[in-house]
């Protein structure tokens, strides 16, 4: 059986990358790691000699290091992109705070990863660098409806509850209010907030922020800003992500992780059209449609005082529910044909066929990772040659099997915690990795799941 990473590099077989700055011991750990899955790799300890061998050779992604020892980086990024020759760059960082973020977006980095980490994770943000187009990146805009670059962007499907969703998108997203989006994990709520911006008469940026993936006390200086000499770090003035975005759309992806001391500052943002940066004495108006997403039950929490009441009310002016794949299990055959055309073509490969036999096995899966789980499902097989169904039906069989160990007056919510405390422990206590492989934020981690004694912090 093939490691689900294997499926992610494929594409990557033919690039080229360059590593730049960091130790000597970094630098050799990633060409070893990287040399395996693309076909060259080089690296340079500095700017200068990254320039030489630029001018040697074209490298399609760079992995820049912010200890540079000859210039500072993001300034050196800058400048790449200012004279047209800057590849794919991702930003490797020791603990990136909420002010290099925003400022990595602005210089065009197309991701951020945070040291130490694996070569597993620098190759899916390569794979996630391979699949936008080669230009800087930051908040950006999704074409208009109907052109070629949307298909991959489509809302598919032609069941009742997906008619239903279009037809509720069209006429909620030229309006000014707040829109709550809900779903299960894979479901496409990020999609659902890109077109109510692209169908809106708004014409700034589409910016999305996850509001777990952010260190709590680094939200509120992401979000608004701040002031020189607000805190120790706060050399100059920096712009939060609500100025990124004005004109146009904020969308607050898992808003239910935010801390409730920044909940009630986004409330007042809400009702006054202004936000007060972290430091500063005056407020400033902003222009921001606001769109928040969520994947768990907002009432609940509210019912149990872990999320604002009157925040709710003034986030659900326009509530979008997204069901799950086992509740539309028509747009099945239609999800899969288009996954396979659009994969196969990206992959440089032939489609498998779909016969009435295949989509039936399909239906017999209960997709719990929904549309994504399906398309990971369909990039698996076209790497394979061959309907991976042998491995879909295992995957299932071990999920019953690890289900029916589980207590039947268990709550869901004990099943869920005693599988994160089940992955925590195997990735010894990390509680980072433990979040990746999950799929959820270290804040939600944490909540959950108490620190055993001994586990790693990190």
């Amino acid at each position: 059986m093939k490691h689900p990473a294997e499926s992610r590099q494929a594409s990557l077989r033919g690039a080229s990358v360059l590593i730049v700055g960091g130790d000597a011991a970094f630098r050799s750990w990633a060409r070893a790691g990287l040399g395996r899955h693309v076909a060259f790799v080089d690296s340079a300890d500095g700017a200068a000699k990254a320039g030489q061998l630029m001018s040697r050779c074209s490298f399609e992604f760079m992995v820049v290091d912010t200890s540079l020892p000859d210039a500072p980086a993001l300034d050196w990024i800058a400048g790449l992109q200012q004279d047209g020759v800057a590849p794919r760059i991702l930003l490797s960082a020791e603990r990136p705070d909420a002010a290099l973020l925003i400022e990595a977006m602005r210089r065009g980095v197309r991701d951020v990863l945070e040291r130490p980490f694996e070569i597993e994770a620098l190759l899916a943000a390569l794979q996630r660098a391979a699949t936008g187009p080669r230009q800087a990146v930051g908040p950006t805009r999704l074409p208009e409806p109907g052109g070629a670059a949307t298909r991959r962007r489509e809302l598919i499907g032609e069941s009742a509850q997906m008619r239903q969703v279009r037809a509720l998108i069209q006429r909620i997203a030229p309006l000014p209010g707040t829109v709550l989006i809900e779903g299960d994990t894979g479901t496409g709520k990020e999609l659902v907030a890109r077109w109510l911006h692209a169908l809106s008469a708004r014409r700034g940026a589409f910016v999305p922020v996850n509001c777990g993936a952010i260190a709590p006390e680094l939200l509120e200086s992401e979000l608004f800003g701040h002031t020189k000499g607000a805190f120790t770090s706060a050399h100059q003035v920096r712009e939060g992500l609500f100025v990124a975005a004005r004109g146009g759309t904020l969308y607050l992806d898992e808003i239910s992780e935010m801390p409730i001391s920044l909940e009630v500052k986004l409330l007042r943002v809400l009702e006054e059209g202004a936000i007060r940066p972290v430091g500063a004495d005056q407020e400033l108006p902003v222009d921001v449609r606001i769109v928040a997403s969520t994947q768990h039950d907002l009432r609940a929490l509210v019912r149990e005082r872990r999320f604002r009441e009157d925040l709710y009310f003034r986030l659900n002016v326009a509530r979008v529910s997204l069901p799950p794949l086992r509740e539309r299990r028509e747009d099945l055959p239609v999800l899969a044909r288009h996954f396979m055309d659009l994969l196969s073509a990206d992959l440089g490969v032939e489609p498998l066929a779909l016969d009435a036999a295949s989509i039936a096995r399909l239906h017999e899966h209960d997709w719990p990772g929904n549309v994504r789980e399906l398309k990971n499902f369909i990039e698996r097989s076209l790497m394979l040659g061959e309907l991976a169904l042998g491995q879909l039906d295992a995957e299932a069989s071990a999920e019953e099997d690890e289900v029916a160990a589980y207590p039947l007056d268990w709550t869901l919510d004990e099943v869920k915690e005693h599988h994160m405390a089940r992955v925590l422990r195997a990735l010894g206590g990390n509680k980072s990795a433990a979040a990746r492989r999950l799929g959820i934020s270290r804040k939600t981690l944490e909540r959950r799941v108490p620190l055993e004694p001994g586990s790693d912090a990190g």
